[in-house]
């Protein structure tokens, strides 16, 4: 099945999966769960009603938790990210994803012309002092969308990821 396809068919399901959760955690032990191996898990899954495109969309939004939660863990020494910056590339070039992460964090997110690899070489540019500001580091990106927050995901998301916290929390207790 193409991107596309599964975009296609998660853009068809309300936020929130209709219940659907998934823990994303199936590539290993994760440092932001203190090195606990919780792996890969989907609650909530009913035959009768949840159907491909709550798959897609539930992974996504999964994904865009696991997001959120390591943010949490970075608010609590003091960093608060007005604006996050993303390379056009992997599951940035996702809408549901975009929009689910923008309005879960509740900052804009601007997809600049680069992908991970670039950024990653920029940013340890600037962390090994080849590189005196992050303007000078990430100088020439041109910023290709902007995406807000959408008002009328804020509430679905934040009982969404509620739920997909109260999850986590089960599993690695």
């Amino acid at each position: 099945m193409t991107y596309e396809k599964m975009n296609a068919l998660a853009a068809a399901v309300p936020a929130g999966s209709d219940g659907l959760t998934v823990l994303p955690f199936g590539n290993g032990s994760e440092r932001m769960l203190g090195n606990r191996q919780v792996g890969a898990q989907w609650l909530g899954l009913d035959f009768n009603r949840h159907k491909p495109g709550h798959l897609c969309r539930a992974a996504q939004e999964g994904i865009a938790f696991a997001f959120r939660y390591g943010i949490k863990g970075m608010e609590a020494t003091g960093l608060s990210p007005k604006r996050l910056r993303a390379g056009n590339a992997n599951l940035f070039l996702s809408p549901i994803f975009r929009e689910t992460l923008a309005s879960t964090l509740g900052v804009t997110i601007e997809l600049v012309s680069t992908d991970g690899a670039a950024g990653a070489a920029r940013a340890a540019g600037l962390g090994a002092g080849i590189f005196k500001t992050s303007e000078e580091a990430f100088r020439g990106l041109e910023v290709l969308e902007t995406i807000e927050p959408n008002p009328a995901l804020v509430g679905p998301c934040s009982e969404a990821y509620a739920r997909w916290e109260k999850a986590l929390k089960h599993a690695i207790a």
